[in-house]
């Protein structure tokens, strides 16, 4: 055959390479554009599942915040407002400036990370440590009253000082248990008798040094867990002398001191002590009562608050065993929890509650959860999660745990595949730590 002859035959196979790869490109462009097509409709219909849902948010608002009204913001940020100009009372001890009336809270983002702590660890362990790239150099030293970082290059003198409050694996995980009570410290308890109610719980968590003798009619005498913060931690002694029990589990939300490791070997302390991990809500949210909140939630199925001083009428921090002291922005605190219990998260008890007719638990159902982490996801430019798993950013190797489980811990643990998840740390990025068990 000629090179002339030839000619028409490449020319042929040419075109027809050409036209089979428009076709090609032409298929992909379809197929992304309904792929952005079915993102957007996917999306429209978050959105109308949060505007759905924030109805029944402000409803909620208003029915159990007593002077407290909803302003929505978009489908996901909503203002909450005191409708009287005059509730605030209360003026920062610093500046003499009064608090606001008007908090802004993004409730999809809430939602997401409320949810990620219920599905969290957040007791501080050896295998989370060890899980960490350069666990016991980089991060050990942190949990070390007076840490610094050279110290554990030395990882012999690091575990001697975290021995006495981390377990190799958790010794509590995700629904261990059903229903639980946070107890705080407010003078509002002993307006009511809450004290029976409450240790029908069961499990109640406490905070600091709240004593329960002399007060049970107001505050019970059942105690499983103690959070507490770095001064309280330095009276550990006395501390653990207010239940005559040595099952109370003690949780320090800080670091370990030297005297306080001490203790715990010399006095002896008989009590579980351990450590909070604490990254879920990083540096927003340091108070004892959210951190007591925190831990409930991670361990507990259905979480109930009493003395919070969620009321109206604040006029100064008065704790229910001691005289008045300096305290917290009280609207905001309430305009919090308020959210927190209009989301779903905990319910409210409270003297000026207690004869509420609206006493049901919001459900959060799992196409709100869907939802809320969806727009979460876009508007913030995260990276697409379809399942509890997505978030895991470093993965390690684990022990089998040996608890003894709940029903609804078990079906946590099968919906996970029995991985076990921990919140990083800010500056080790806004994943997960997932244990694989071996």
């Amino acid at each position: 055959m000629t090179k002339l002859e030839r000619a028409p035959s490449r020319l042929l196979k040419l075109l027809m390479l050409a036209l089979v790869s428009s076709a090609v490109y032409y298929v992909k462009l379809a197929s992304n554009a309904r792929s952005r097509s079915n993102r957007y409709m996917n999306l429209d219909a978050d959105r109308s599942t949060m505007v759905n849902f924030q109805q029944e948010f402000i409803q909620c608002v208003r029915e159990k915040g007593m002077g407290m009204d909803v302003r929505p913001v978009t489908e996901c940020k909503v203002k909450l407002l005191f409708t009287d100009p005059s509730a605030a009372i209360w003026k920062e001890p610093a500046s003499g400036e009064l608090e606001g009336i008007v908090y802004e809270f993004d409730l999809c983002s809430l939602i997401g990370l409320w949810e990620k702590v219920r599905n969290s660890i957040t007791i501080l362990t050896r295998e989370y440590i060890d899980g960490l790239p350069n666990g016991w150099r980089d991060y050990a030293w942190k949990r070390i009253n007076k840490g610094y970082r050279s110290m554990c290059s030395n990882i012999t003198l690091c575990n001697e000082k975290l021995a006495p409050v981390i377990p190799s694996t958790p010794p509590f995980i995700p629904r261990q248990y059903g229903r639980c009570a946070v107890v705080g410290n407010s003078n509002d308890l002993l307006q009511d008798l809450f004290g029976a109610e409450i240790d029908e719980f069961d499990a109640v968590i406490r905070m600091n040094g709240a004593p329960v003798e002399n007060y049970t009619h107001y505050v019970g005498e059942k105690t499983t867990f103690r959070i507490l913060n770095r001064g309280s931690a330095k009276a550990l002694d006395k501390i653990v002398a207010l239940s005559a029990s040595a099952q109370e589990t003690i949780i320090v939300k800080t670091t370990i001191h030297d005297f306080m490791s001490r203790m715990i070997r010399e006095v002896p302390i008989l009590n579980p002590v351990y450590l909070m991990v604490g990254a879920p809500l990083g540096k927003s949210a340091k108070g004892t009562g959210v951190k007591a909140i925190e831990f409930a939630l991670s361990v507990c199925e259905m979480v109930d608050i009493y003395g919070f001083t969620v009321d109206p009428g604040y006029l100064e921090w008065t704790r229910y065993f001691s005289e008045s002291r300096r305290g917290h922005a009280p609207l905001q605190g309430r305009a919090y929890y308020q959210t927190m219990e209009c989301l779903g998260f905990i319910r409210i008890h409270s003297p000026q509650r207690k004869f509420s007719t609206n006493k049901q638990r919001v459900n959060l159902n799992s196409s709100i959860w869907n939802a809320a982490a969806h727009l979460d996801l876009s508007l913030n430019r995260r990276a697409h999660r379809s399942n509890l798993l997505d978030a895991c950013k470093l993965w390690a190797q684990g022990a089998t745990l040996t608890l003894n489980m709940s029903t609804s811990a078990m079906d946590h643990q099968k919906a996970v595949s029995g991985i076990r998840q921990y919140a990083l740390d800010q500056e080790s990025g806004s994943g997960m730590l997932c244990i694989k068990p071996e």
